[in-house]
Parts: structure tokens; sequence; C-alpha cells
């Protein structure tokens, strides 16, 4: 017994405490990213090449009586799996609006402006490369900002990134995200089902309903926005879509406000206890200690939005299997054959010059444009160059960008072109956005509250 009480404590700090500190990091989801990505290029330019590809095109089916949905694995992870990484995004951006640094017009003024000059800019280079040729549809690739492997990239720098630093980026990134949902909806959708259209209008007026009800159960909202999913899907939108409109009606009132709470907490913990049990080491607890604690849970639950409680438990599963998976199944781009021809093709200049060029002279731009004519004010600790570092981290577009040059070319070589550029410029834009961050002194805490 004494020896298998020593393994499990060898386990436990040699694997369980690592890998738990590992997934907690902000880090992480960047780090899996990247795994992955080297394996979808490793996988697609090896021998066993075609069962990359034919994975991806495996058949799926779903059967319900006289229904039937049939997509390929490859869209199944593009169109579902990718709808939870949206509904994710909404909740991000409906929280920020209502709580967080676009709550109020002085924090918003400086992220949105960054935001919408790191959308404008590298869309323009796109097109400008791109006009009137077969790609010029894929102008919105180089818009978006990947906030996993850009925050990962700042994790890494440690007390050289501000903490207002991390926050702005986070900031302009959900910014950035929420015109690519826009995008989405409006440039990169096919012919329109009406019929389909008029059930996805019906199902979020219920949600809405439910929302003017007070309803905080999750469970509602969220089989309602299984058939909305399946609603936008047979539309013609695109249905990662169906996400974000979940998302924008979750509830966020609470049962108990936050001295309701600490009154009503302090009065259970009293009453947990007065419940002692005759053995305290003993692992029971006495039914008055269960209904106390399960009294304590519930108070737990009832002071937070339910938007908040969803929001956390989607980002494990969004940022260590959803983005991860989503790399793998795209990332596979064969580089047999790719030479200074395909390298400089219109297509794939357009988005490396759009992510490493545009993204920091719009960021940079827009956000000295704002500061310079009173709109805005840099936050406390960030300099000139920090502004200008992060915007070269902005110019890591990778999920959405990939995401999005999916959904613009249909052609092969055009979607190939597309996606080497979204590596080029993505790897590039990290490495100088590292290298410009890590050169700068340290000359504040990094954190505010270390002042």
């Amino acid at each position: 017994m004494a020896r298998f009480e020593k393994v499990r404590r060898i386990v436990r700090l040699t694997v369980v405490r690592p890998i738990t500190a590992f997934t907690q990091s902000q880090a992480a989801g960047g780090v899996l990213l990247l795994i992955c990505t080297v394996t979808a290029l490793a996988w697609a330019n090896s021998q066993w090449g075609d069962s990359y590809q034919d994975l991806w095109e495996t058949d799926f089916a779903i059967s319900f009586g006289g229904l039937s949905l049939e997509l390929t694995l490859h869209h199944v992870i593009n169109d579902g799996f990718m709808a939870v990484f949206f509904l994710l995004v909404g909740l991000e951006i409906k929280r920020e609006m209502l709580v967080g640094e676009l709550s109020t017009l002085k924090n918003a003024a400086l992220p949105i402006m960054a935001a919408v000059g790191g959308m404008v800019v590298p869309a323009l280079i796109f097109f400008a490369i791109n006009k009137g040729t077969p790609s010029e549809d894929g102008w919105a690739i180089p818009m978006a900002t990947d906030i996993a492997f850009s925050l990962g990239i700042l994790a890494l720098l440690g007390t050289r990134a501000p903490l207002s630093l991390k926050i702005f980026l986070t900031a302009f990134a959900i910014v950035d995200d929420l015109g690519a949902v826009m995008v989405i909806a409006v440039f990169y959708s096919s012919e329109l089902n009406v019929t389909a259209l008029l059930i996805a209008g019906g199902l979020t007026s219920l949600l809405i309903g439910l929302n003017i009800l007070k309803i905080r159960n999750l469970m509602p909202y969220l089989l309602i926005g299984v058939c909305l999913w399946l609603a936008v899907l047979s539309s013609g939108i695109h249905a990662t879509v169906a996400g974000v409109v979940l998302a924008l009606t979750i509830p966020t009132r609470v049962h108990l406000n936050v001295s309701e709470f600490l009154q009503k907490g302090r009065a259970l913990f009293d009453r947990f206890e007065r419940g002692q049990t005759i053995d305290e080491s003993h692992a029971l607890l006495s039914e008055e200690r269960q209904s106390a604690l399960y009294s304590i849970e519930k108070s737990c639950e009832e002071v937070q939005m339910p938007l908040q409680r969803l929001e956390r438990t989607l980002h494990a599963p969004v940022n260590f299997i959803i983005m991860p998976v989503f790399a793998l199944a795209n990332a596979g781009i064969v580089l047999s054959g790719v030479g200074v021809q395909q390298l400089t093709q219109s297509v794939t200049l357009g988005v490396v010059l759009g992510l490493v060029i545009g993204k920091v002279v719009g960021i940079s731009l827009f956000a000295w444009i704002a500061v310079r004519t009173g709109i805005a004010v840099l936050p406390r600790f960030i300099s000139w160059k920090h502004i200008v570092g992060v915007a070269f981290l902005g110019g890591i577009g990778f999920t959405m960008s990939l995401f999005i040059a999916d959904l613009a070319f249909i052609d092969e070589s055009l979607g190939t072109g597309a996606k080497l550029g979204i590596l080029l410029g993505s790897l590039v834009s990290g490495i100088v956005g590292a290298i410009v961050l890590s050169r700068i002194k340290r000359r504040a805490p990094a954190r505010e509250d270390e002042a």
C-alpha cells in the first residue's frame, strides 16, 4: 500500500501536475495548434499523403426518421465543429460588450479602431494585387487574427508583455472576429433557401423569447441551437453563423447579486460547520453537510451569468479539441512542386503581404489616428513599440484565415495558394512580432497591480 502511494505521488508530480499547468497556460492552445499544423503538413507530404486526403473525404451521415444529413468528415469539422468555435467567439464578443474592454466607448475606441485598420488595409492590399483575377474573391482572407496563437506568443514572452497589452490584443482580435463573422454571413453565403431562413428566424425568435422570460437553464437554448444550426446549414448562409446567433441570445441575468451571495454563503458555511460528523476523517458527509454543500453549489451557479458558465465550459474543448482538429484537417498542404512560381502567384502574395504588411500598417496607423485625434488614449505601460509588436502578432491569421479560404475558393490550386500564403504570412508575422516585443526593455511592471 505504501509503495502504491509512493508511485501515485511520483506520477502526480512528474506527469499530472506538468500537464495540468500546461493546459491552464495561455500558451497551451497555441502550442497544440502548432503541433497539429506541423503534423498535418508532415502527413500530407509523406508517403501516406493519400490517406490524409481520403480521411477527410470520408462520408458521414445522420438519419432520423425520413430525414437524413450527409456530409464528409471535412464538412462535419468546418460546418459543425466550427459552429461551436463561433459560439464561443459570440459569447466572448457579448461578454466584452457587456462588462469587458468593449463595454464603454473610452475603453473600446482604441481596440475598435485598431481592428478596423487591421481588417481594411490587409483586404485592400489583397484586392489590389488580385483585382480582375479569379482569386479576387479571397480579399477577406488576411483580415482575421488568430487569438490562440497570438496570445500564446505573448504568454511565452512573460513579463515583457504587460497585462494591458494582452487585454488590448484580446479586445481587437475579438472585434476582428466580429468583422469576420459579418463578412462570412454577407459575402460567403450561397443561394438562399427562403423556407430554411424563415425556420431559422422562428427559432431565433424562440431563443429571444426564452431570454425575455428569464429562463436561465442552458439546456433549452442548446437544444434549440442545434435545430437552428440545421436550419442555417440548409439556408445557404454558412452554418457557423448559427453559433454566433445562439451566443447573442444566451442570458446574462444572475439569480443572486454579490451581496446576496455573500450573505447566503456565510449562512450556508455556518450550517456546514454545524453539521459535524462523529469521525471528521470519514469520507462520507452527514446529511446536514451534504444538504449545505448542495446549496452552496447551487448558490455558486446562481451568482454567475449563464453566458459566463457556458463560455468557461467551452474553452477547453474548443482550444484543445476543435481548433487542433480543424488545423489537422485544413493545414495539410502538399508542398511537392512548390517553387518560385507558386510563391509569387497573386493569391499567395496577396495573403502574405496582407498579413505581414497590411496588418501591422493598419493596426498601428489606425491606433495612432485614434490617439492623435483624442478618440482614445494609450493604456498604461504600453508604448508605440508595443503597439507595433502586437500589430505584427495580429498578422497571425491562421484559424479564421484558413476557414475563409475554404469558403472563398472552390478551385483547389487557388485554395492551396491561399493556404500557403496563410502559413508563410502567419509564420513571419509571429516571428517578427516576438522579436520586436522581446527587444523592448521592461521599464514598468508587467501587471498594473504591481505598480
